[in-house]
């Protein structure tokens, strides 16, 4: 409690904005934890047809300035809970519709508008209640607060797949309870008020040139994540056979790690700075990328699962440097609601490329094979990491 009550202002809403993300973070754990083999075992989908839903599961973010650019009236709080009721909408029709690719994808394209909604307003909301010079630290506990709840909806499932096997009545009635999560993460949210004011970074698509390294630098993070997200998991599950209980244990582990790992890495951005961070992350990817595409080649089967486990689990952790971004928005703007506004569009210029990514990293796969997925990973990585080297510092950005 200290560390928050150090790092939020006392009249902000945190305490209830972090009750619901708990209750968020519980929904998407359950959601996340069988998705993969859902709709491997049940949707019947290959490597290319997951290429096509991250396609749609992406196309919101690309849309998000569109979206929020038309409710540039609401504040960040109003938009926040606008999110969760169309990602309660989502769930609910992974419960009900039939189990036909198109009708699965429409759902996971509503579960995913709500979740990108939500996503842009999460990382403002968290710089607008911190206070001055602990910004990279709230984005930290912001996140280490998402990951407690995801890991108590991974560990559930790892509860219930050690002694159910999967079948469509277990995912629908999976999916259901994560619909009513969310139905009770919106009634916490319900007591988070803030004001808004119709000004011009709120009403126009914002676009300054003073961020442009930043948007060029939600290009490359974009494209690096959206491999991993993507494809990571469901190498796993395809390549290596891994069922819904194996990947929900990975899944938990990866959010023990990130969870104690998050708060430090806003320590670290707060003390050293943001370039840094950007700078030394893909150190750590390039080896996380070649063993996740090599192990296989350098390992008998049983071995290179559990080293391409363990590279899951690293590039998860490092992939808590993105939030080096926002606090570097943060340390060029002028004001709140530009923070927004920015980072809003930079979400959308990330997904730009990442829809790209997601619809041909599953023919990549099975024209190329995964080597050439993850060397492409790596690079994009050393882009990021290169270009991030250009950003000029000055008295305010330390």
């Amino acid at each position: 409690m200290n560390r928050l009550s150090e790092t939020f202002k006392p009249e902000s809403n945190y305490k209830t904005f972090f009750l619901s993300m708990v209750t968020f973070g519980l929904s998407y754990g359950l959601y996340k934890g069988v998705l993969d083999n859902f709709l491997a075992d049940v949707v019947s989908m290959s490597a290319f047809d997951k290429g096509v839903s991250e396609f749609f599961r992406e196309l919101p973010g690309l849309a998000l300035v569109f979206v929020l650019a038309g409710l540039y009236m609401l504040s960040a709080e109003q938009i926040y809970k606008i999110g969760a009721v169309i990602m309660m909408a989502g769930m609910f029709m992974h419960a009900v519709v039939p189990v036909r690719m198109a009708y699965v994808i429409a759902a996971i394209f509503v579960y995913s508008l709500g979740e990108h909604i939500q996503l842009g307003m999460r990382s403002t909301l968290s710089l607008q209640y911190s206070k001055e010079g602990h910004g990279g630290s709230a984005l930290g506990l912001q996140n280490a607060v998402y990951q407690a709840g995801t890991l108590i909806g991974y560990v559930t499932i790892i509860g219930i797949f050690s002694f159910l096997s999967g079948s469509l009545g277990l995912y629908r009635r999976v999916f259901t309870a994560s619909a009513a999560i969310i139905f009770i993460g919106l009634i916490a949210s319900l007591k988070m008020t803030g004001k808004s004011h119709a000004d011009e970074t709120k009403r126009r698509f914002y676009f300054r040139r003073k961020y442009s390294k930043y948007y060029m630098l939600e290009v490359f993070y974009g494209a690096r994540k959206q491999i991993f997200f993507t494809f990571g998991p469901y190498v796993l599950v395809l390549f290596y056979g891994a069922n819904a209980m194996v990947i929900s244990i990975l899944f938990a582990v990866s959010s023990i790690c990130t969870f104690f790992a998050a708060p430090l890495v806003g320590k670290i951005i707060d003390r050293f700075g943001y370039k840094i961070v950007m700078i030394m992350d893909t150190l750590i990817l390039v080896i996380v990328c070649f063993f996740y595409g090599f192990a296989h080649h350098l390992f008998p089967m049983s071995v290179a699962f559990i080293v391409c486990c363990v590279n899951y689990i690293l590039d998860s952790v490092i992939s808590l440097a993105s939030i080096a971004s926002n606090v570097y928005v943060q340390d060029l703007a002028e004001s709140q609601d530009e923070v927004r506004a920015t980072i809003s569009t930079g979400m959308s210029v990330n997904h730009l490329i990442t829809i790209l990514i997601a619809l041909f990293g599953g023919w990549i796969w099975q024209t190329l094979g995964i080597e050439t997925l993850f060397i492409l990973s790596a690079i994009l990585g050393l882009c990021n990491s290169a270009y991030a080297a250009t950003i000029k510092t000055g008295p305010r950005r330390k």
